[in-house]
This record gives C-alpha cells, sequence and structure tokens, in this order.
C-alpha cells in the first residue's frame, strides 16, 4: 500500500471518529442532564435511560469498527460491543433491584470499556486526538471502582454513576476537536 492510500484511510478513519466523537458528546450531555433529575431512586424512566447508555456505546462501537476496519482490527471493538450489550442487560436486571446493584454493574461495565477504550486509544495515538481517549479510559477505570464502592454506603445514588458521562462527553468533544487540527496538518 503507497503513503497516499494509509494517508487517506487515516484521514478517512479520524474523520468518521471526529463525527462519532461529536454525537457521543451530545449524547453524553443531554442523557447525563435528563437522569440528574432522577438520581435519588429508579423509576421505570430512569431504568430505560440506565440501560439505553450501554446500549449507545454498543452503537457507537459498530460505527467506530465499521471507521477503523482500514487502518486497524475492530477485534478489541467488538469486545467492547459484548461488554456493553452484556451491561445493558445487566443493568436492565439490577434496575429491579435497587441503586446498589446497578451501581455495582455500572461500576464493572466502566472498569471494563475503560480498559478496551484505553487499549484500543493508545495504538491510533499517532492519528492525533486519542490523548483524551486514553485518559478517559484510565479515569473510566478508575470511577468504575468508586461506584462497586459506593455501593455499600448507606444512602447510595446514581449522581456519580451520572457524572461519569459528563466528564466522559468532555473528553469525546476534546477528541473530536484534536482529530479536526490534526486532520488538517496533514
Amino acid at each position: 500500500m503507497s503513503t497516499l492510500a494509509v494517508s487517506t484511510s487515516t484521514s478517512g478513519t479520524a474523520s468518521a471518529l471526529r463525527r462519532l466523537y461529536f454525537v457521543r458528546f451530545a449524547f453524553a450531555i443531554v442523557w447525563a442532564l435528563v437522569m440528574f433529575t432522577m438520581a435519588s431512586k429508579i423509576s421505570p424512566v430512569a431504568a430505560v435511560l440506565l440501560v439505553l447508555y450501554p446500549l449507545f456505546d454498543v452503537g457507537a462501537a459498530v460505527v467506530d469498527a465499521k471507521a477503523s476496519r482500514a487502518t486497524r482490527s475492530p477485534v478489541l471493538l467488538y469486545v467492547n460491543m459484548a461488554v456493553s450489550l452484556v451491561a445493558a442487560v445487566g443493568v436492565g436486571i439490577a434496575s429491579t433491584s435497587g441503586i446498589p446493584a446497578v451501581l455495582r454493574v455500572w461500576g464493572v461495565w466502566a472498569i471494563v470499556s475503560g480498559l478496551v477504550q484505553l487499549i484500543v486509544a493508545v495504538p491510533r495515538r499517532k492519528m492525533g486526538g486519542q490523548w483524551p481517549m486514553i485518559i478517559s479510559g484510565g479515569i473510566s477505570i478508575l470511577a468504575g471502582a468508586s461506584f462497586v464502592a459506593s455501593a455499600g454506603a448507606d444512602k447510595p445514588m446514581l449522581t456519580g454513576a451520572i457524572g461519569y458521562a459528563v466528564p466522559g462527553g468532555v473528553f469525546f468533544l476534546i477528541s473530536a476537536l484534536r482529530l479536526g487540527r490534526a486532520a488538517k496538518e496533514n
């Protein structure tokens, strides 16, 4: 493959990821704003929204895998799809047991998906815009551990898990902006 072909496929991947990251930012912010109004208990609407977040992650990983095929194997993205799908089912089931169960499932999902995000982003550094994803993956691992720990609190609330979406969204925004700048430099 020529240098021009490699550069074009990398540029196409960066462009697709940039669009995806903008959508992920918007979704995370809107989702968090809606969920903050329901943080003290799990209503049927809150349960649906809690399941929707990891399902959205599945969809985003599908788009990412499709965009990334030209530049690298999407195997880890398939792992992320499976993990997020299992998390959506787990959160749905946990929602019937209460906030502590949801926090435990959400926490384990944050740990595993953060690890996958970290592992996917490191080789993408050369494309540009991936340092926010690397940092976000690391923070997700730490946040997930805190969600699992907070499930044992006297009055656990969903605010921490909901607040997790906001910085994640901001990291997607920063990465999208950096990918745009990197594309202009190439």
